[in-house]
């Protein structure tokens, strides 16, 4: 008996993201200058939950603004 997958049902589902192409890491925060995430929460995040992503994504406001902003 042979086990085949199912084929997907359609297009996988988009990621929410604050990914904005710059990616710069700051040697002093260690965050992304870009999206004010750390280098691990970039590397791991297609493997969070929605929640996780939320939850990391509500705080990326207070941590651009301790950080002064972006340098653009």
């Amino acid at each position: 008996m042979s086990s085949t997958a199912s084929p997907p049902s359609g297009p996988p589902r988009s990621i929410a993201t604050p990914c904005v192409k710059v990616c710069v890491v700051d040697g002093a925060s260690s965050l992304c200058l870009g999206c004010w995430r750390t280098l691990s929460e970039i590397g791991g995040w297609s493997g969070f939950t929605d929640t996780e992503r939320a939850r990391i994504m509500a705080a990326l406001p207070a941590r651009e603004a301790r950080a002064g902003g972006r340098e653009d």
